[in-house]
């Protein structure tokens, strides 16, 4: 049987890593604090280089700001694309 995937909030990501930190100034081994805070090892490391000194409030604003950045990016794509199909209708070659 697997384990359902779970998706962390920034706030989430941001308090298991302070618990890390705890547990492994704590004197325990890194496999057991990863055990305890259920994820993997990647994961663990992954979170560490995006989040490592963000407060809960910074982790949140930054997980708005790329969400807002993908779908400024989505709105880009489009207009490029009417610009183009703009084009090959003026240009008369359809």
């Amino acid at each position: 049987m697997t384990k359902r995937r779970k998706r962390h909030t920034p706030e989430e990501i941001v308090r298991k890593l302070r618990d890390a930190d705890a547990m492994l100034n704590a004197g325990r081994d890194l496999a057991a604090v990863l055990q305890a805070l259920e994820v993997t090892e990647a994961t663990y490391h992954r979170w560490r280089n995006q989040y490592g000194g963000m407060k809960a409030t910074e982790a949140k604003k930054l997980r708005e700001l790329e969400v807002e950045n993908a779908r400024l990016k989505k709105l880009l794509a489009e207009a490029e694309l009417d610009k183009a199909m703009l084009k090959e209708l003026a240009s008369g070659n359809w």
